[in-house]
């Protein structure tokens, strides 16, 4: 059987664009791990060379400049206004997603790491570059022939659900929302319910379960997506994940059905 890198750069280190919408957070832990591998090893076998971002209110000129890194934004908000559509008509996002592989053109990217971009990808930019996402939610749980946790609201969900843990997944970018091939599983974040939960009625209940998903967001994002997307990003460009003919995954020439799980 032969295998085939996963991503193949034949010459340097592969160039990465940053996609991000708001605080981009998950953003800055994938340049500080690229800073910390050039600093301990001489070399970081990615490099983040370019911020996207989607929205004027995000934190993304703060961070370019932080790290010293070109930014470009082009509201998505305002874009929707000027064709007079919502943001629902993925038709005419093909036109914005096209737009952003232009602009992105001079940078030579070779992957896109989505850090936290709100928008859904069209086939402009999917096409154009490797992408990879983090979400929060074990990906590997299904519904049927469904992944059981996509979407927004993927870690309430769980939880609602009954999940005793919470993991994240980094996956391929895909056509299909959350639908990517599994790249890595987190480590799990215990499920902690407060032991008078049941004493509450229907409306309380529900005033309570979002406040505890934002509680266990915040601490799946500092063992999980923080974790496992510079992390990810650095085995793929390192050539340690590979693929079959039949497009199935390996890590270090073993086979990974499930993705790389942290445990």
């Amino acid at each position: 059987m032969e295998l085939t890198k996963l991503y193949n750069l034949e010459n340097g280190i592969t160039r990465v664009a940053g996609l991000m919408s708001r605080k981009g957070t998950i953003l800055t832990k994938i340049i500080e791990h690229e800073r910390r591998l050039e600093a301990q090893n001489g070399r970081s076998p990615y490099k983040v060379v370019a911020i996207f971002s989607d929205n004027l209110k995000s934190n993304a000129v703060d961070i370019g400049i932080k790290f010293s890194i070109p930014v470009i934004v082009r509201d998505i908000d305002a874009f929707y206004k000027e064709k007079n559509r919502p943001k629902s008509d993925l038709i005419i996002r093909k036109e914005f997603d096209e737009e952003t592989v232009r602009v992105l053109k001079p940078y030579k990217i070779n992957m896109a790491a989505f850090a936290g971009y709100m928008s859904i990808a069209t086939d402009p930019l999917i096409n154009s570059f490797f992408g990879v996402n983090v979400h929060p939610a074990d990906l590997r749980i299904m519904d049927g022939e469904k992944r059981k946790y996509t979407g927004f609201h993927a870690l309430r969900d769980s939880i609602v659900a009954g999940e005793k843990e919470l993991r994240a997944t980094t996956h391929i970018i895909e056509p299909e929302v959350d639908n990517g091939k599994i790249l890595m599983i987190s480590s799990p974040l215990k499920v902690e319910i407060p032991s008078n939960f049941g004493n509450y009625d229907s409306g309380a209940k529900a005033i309570l379960i979002n406040r505890i998903a934002e509680e266990h967001q915040q601490r799946l994002k500092e063992i999980g997506d923080w974790v496992i997307f510079p992390r990810t990003l650095e085995y793929i460009a390192d050539g340690r994940y590979s693929k079959d003919e039949q497009g199935k995954l390996y890590f270090d020439g073993k086979a990974i059905p499930n993705g790389l799980i942290l445990d």
